[in-house]
């Protein structure tokens, strides 16, 4: 004999009904679970439920040191430098800046000052320096079409220009002027930042997108050499060559992020930043 369930008739609306109580039951025990239940939001519903972070053990600690050992290096680099900023000595009014780079470099300061035509050679080699970065901008904008350089080094020119007449900063003591050094015969010049390294950044970043490694790798060994030299004819201070390596990636990133946008008509940007920024070459002829 078949059990009633199945010799009862079929009833839809019945049927029905009873799937839509269903749902109901199952949408309340989900808003409201039964005691002792552990819901999507049982570990922060209530009062007690909050839990400490799994970080802040010695385990998690370890384990956040293992994986990311950068940003521990950071934040070790925060506590070091809150301890030094608060207890350092003032460099009094009167005083010339602190400059450790000034320090590090003052025996080559004093065999460049000892043989002016060692001070010219030096400068002179840094003017070509100059020029190499200018001509490769201007090949790649001219010749190759692609003006991400040209734009990213247009734009650094002019923040370091407003920055130079916001702030001028003295002269260093020092310093070793030659009729040789960019800008050629000793005219006045900003020292905030360095436009010398910054240009060498933005230069070397387009060689880095377009494959020539080699080249770039020599254009950032010739920029190391120009800090240095800069540095021991007290041509620029620390901060204005660490600044100038800041501002041609910043200036070379904002130029990117430019050509995307007008690329995708600021809507519809490019998920991905071309490497080649070959598709930047049609915006010229707009």
């Amino acid at each position: 004999m078949p059990p009633p369930s199945l010799a009862a008739p079929r009833d839809p609306a019945a049927a029905a009904a009873r799937r839509r109580s269903s749902k109901e039951e199952h949408a309340a025990a989900k808003v409201h679970p039964a005691p002792g239940e552990k819901g999507a939001m049982g570990a922060t519903a209530g009062a007690g439920a909050w839990r400490r972070p799994e970080w802040c053990s010695a385990a998690g600690a370890a384990g956040v040191l293992r994986r990311h050992p950068l940003p521990a290096l950071f934040a070790s680099g925060l506590l070091l430098f809150m301890a030094v900023e608060y207890t350092i000595p003032m460099v009094s009014p009167a005083a010339p800046p602190l400059d450790l780079g000034f320090a590090a470099t003052q025996g080559m300061h004093d065999a460049v000052a000892a043989r002016p035509w060692l001070n010219s050679l030096l400068a002179a080699l840094n003017t070509v320096f100059v020029a190499m970065q200018a001509g490769y901008i201007l090949w790649a904008i001219l010749a190759e079409q692609r003006p991400r350089a040209a734009v990213a080094a247009l734009m650094m020119f002019t923040c370091r220009g407003v920055l130079g007449c916001a702030t001028q900063l003295p002269l260093p003591e020092e310093f070793l002027g030659s009729g040789m050094d960019f800008p050629v015969g000793n005219v006045s010049f900003f020292l905030f930042f360095s436009g010398h390294v910054a240009g060498a950044v933005i230069a070397a970043a387009d060689m880095r997108r377009e494959g020539r490694l080699a080249l770039a790798r020599l254009y950032d060994a010739l920029n190391l050499l120009q800090v240095v030299r800069l540095l021991a004819c007290r041509g620029h201070y620390t901060i204005d060559l660490a600044v100038g390596v800041g501002a041609g990636v910043l200036f070379d990133t904002l130029a990117g992020w430019y050509f995307d946008a007008k690329s995708g008509d600021g809507k519809n940007a490019p998920e991905k930043h071309c490497r080649s920024c070959q598709c930047h070459k049609a915006l010229l002829s707009h």
